[in-house]
């Protein structure tokens, strides 16, 4: 039974009258849960619009995106929010972080959000501040903080709600390869460990060489699907 299914997404932009562009064509993919997967392939190819798409953050022309059994292109704003809110989490390349609040409160912000006691939201920040080394950094703001450090922070605000589906969006690009290895193997043992789904969107190699599917984008479609 499939987790997530995009059905026939496709996205276009009128930047003029005369002018319609297409950013993805007709797409279907499904994923099982627990997947590790990357989607990759060169600027403009629509990567990060398809990352979008799954994630509700932009809605398609057409076709649908089917997330445990929820039509999340059928929902109104904000019962997609909820649906966001409660299981998916995101990771971006400019990592997005609040920067008046410290790495605890950036991560716990998610588990107010959710109505979490503020004992279990203390409990579960620490639990993944020690499990991603940056325990020590919690009272530090982002501009305290290096860019690895920084995506760190980024990941565990992302897990700690304890999502399904976390997309990350080129999660290693302003990243010196150590930190982008060491945020690679922290992924892999989140995706091992607690069966979470993952979606890159990325053209780093490393990226590409640790997936366990690997998804080639093309002018907007799918040139490739290899697991």
């Amino acid at each position: 039974m499939s987790f997530l299914i995009v059905q026939e997404i496709s996205k276009t932009y009128k930047p003029s009258a005369s002018v319609e562009v297409t950013a993805l064509a007709k797409t279907d993919l499904t994923f099982k849960q627990g997947e590790f997967a990357v989607i990759s392939g060169p600027s403009g190819s629509g990567k990060t619009t398809l990352l979008n798409m799954i994630g509700g953050l932009d809605a398609p022309t057409t076709g649908k995106v089917i997330l445990n059994d929820v039509i999340l292109t059928d929902l109104k704003e904000k019962e997609l929010a909820l649906q966001r809110l409660q299981h998916i989490g995101f990771i971006f390349q400019a990592y997005n972080l609040i920067p008046v609040l410290t790495a605890e409160e950036n991560i716990e912000y998610i588990l107010i959000l959710q109505g979490v006691n503020p004992k279990e939201r203390k409990e579960r920040v620490k639990v993944i501040a020690e499990k991603l080394g940056i325990y020590e950094l919690l009272n530090k703001r982002p501009n305290e903080m290096s860019g690895g450090q920084q995506q760190r922070v980024a990941v565990a605000r992302a897990v700690v709600s304890h999502p399904a589906l976390i997309l990350a969006d080129e999660p290693t690009a302003n990243l010196d390869s150590q930190s982008g290895e060491n945020l690679l193997k922290l992924m892999a043992d989140l995706n091992r460990e607690q069966k979470i789904t993952i979606i890159f969107s990325s053209h780093d190699p490393m990226v590409i060489g640790k997936a366990k599917r690997h998804i080639v984008l093309k002018d907007g479609k799918i040139a490739s699907d290899k697991k």
